[in-house]
């Protein structure tokens, strides 16, 4: 994928700031080697210590629970990329429909970016930033979110040369892991059930690049987590 970096890089002085409940915490910013192992150290912690409930929200494991099942435990698939997905057992769809790279997709979601960091020799993701949240929003799936598929009218009318190119706005490792998921056909207004969860280190999300400003915030370093359902999505065969 384009986002992974090749040969070693030097490790920089600049600060990255991390947004927190109670004001700002500035995470001094490694090199791209580190910050890449860090991000993988980081997604096994989460999936050692997090479980679905009866809905497929994500959820804090302890290790005293002994009625949930941790999502290290539910067959998590990790890509060369470094992508990691998990399918939720009982939750995929029994005749669903395919998710192609043009889709109009329907998208129900709660998903949270965090900064992979070593603290005392714990490498965990930390500074939790929510990035989509439609269940405890809208309440109805995002159509045919620009992170997954940017149409050509929005490159052809930027202004700027960066924001011409698809990796301003796509997440490549969820556009990655979303296609080994089936969409539902259901309608907006269905009660959700979400079916996964896919794992994104920064490398194969935005990485250091410039990227679309979706909520203010910068996703520099930042791994994203999707927990999700696709209610439907509409089959298009060729760019749109």
């Amino acid at each position: 994928m384009k986002k992974i970096f090749l040969g070693i890089a030097i490790a920089t002085l600049a600060l990255n700031s991390c947004r927190k409940d109670e004001g700002v915490e500035t995470v001094e910013e490694v090199s791209i080697e580190t910050q890449n192992s860090y991000d993988d150290q980081a997604a096994t912690a989460f999936l050692d210590t997090h479980y679905l409930d009866t809905k497929g929200n994500i959820k804090p494991y302890v290790a005293t629970d002994t009625v949930n099942v941790k999502l290290a435990d539910l067959n998590p698939v990790k890509l060369p990329s470094g992508v990691i997905y998990v399918m939720r057992p009982g939750a995929q769809p029994t005749d669903g429909t395919p998710i192609g790279q043009y889709d109009i997709i329907r998208l129900m979601s709660n998903t949270t970016t965090y900064v992979a960091t070593n603290t005392d020799n714990k490498i965990a993701f930390s500074s939790p930033s929510g990035f989509k949240n439609t269940i405890a929003g809208s309440g109805l799936p995002e159509v045919d979110p620009a992170y997954y598929y940017v149409k050509k009218s929005v490159l052809q009318n930027a202004t700027s040369e960066i924001a011409k190119q698809r990796s301003f706005y796509e997440i490549e490792g969820f556009q990655e892991a979303l296609k080994k998921f089936q969409a539902f056909n259901i309608p907006d207004e269905s009660s959700y059930n979400l079916q996964g969860v896919i794992i994104v280190p920064s490398r194969a999300a935005f990485a250091r690049d410039p990227h679309y400003n979706y909520t203010g915030f910068s996703y520099r370093n930042r791994s994203f987590v999707f927990n999700f359902q696709v209610y439907k999505t509409t089959p298009v065969a060729e760019e749109r």
